[in-house]
């Protein structure tokens, strides 16, 4: 039951962190980023054509190093609880 709890917190975290980086920041912060340039493109603008997709891939990094180690954790508990 913890496993799934677990998994379940970092879904609903990091899809929140998602949510916020693509349409805070791409759709609704759009216009007050692009007084600020990144790449030689407006931040807005960045953000809502590349940098979701980036926070996107690296969100999914960060699941996959995060599951690992949750995985390592429980399997570690049931290899205890089966001696």
């Amino acid at each position: 039951m913890s496993y799934w709890k677990t998994n379940l917190k970092y879904i609903a975290i990091l899809l929140t962190i998602w949510f916020v980086v693509s349409f805070g920041f791409g759709i609704l912060l759009s216009d007050y980023l692009n007084q600020f340039r990144f790449a030689g493109f407006k931040l807005g603008f960045w953000f809502a054509q590349q940098g979701s997709v980036f926070s996107f891939v690296i969100l999914v990094f960060i699941y996959v190093r995060l599951m690992n180690r949750l995985d390592r954790k429980h399997t570690r508990n049931i290899k205890a609880d089966n001696s």
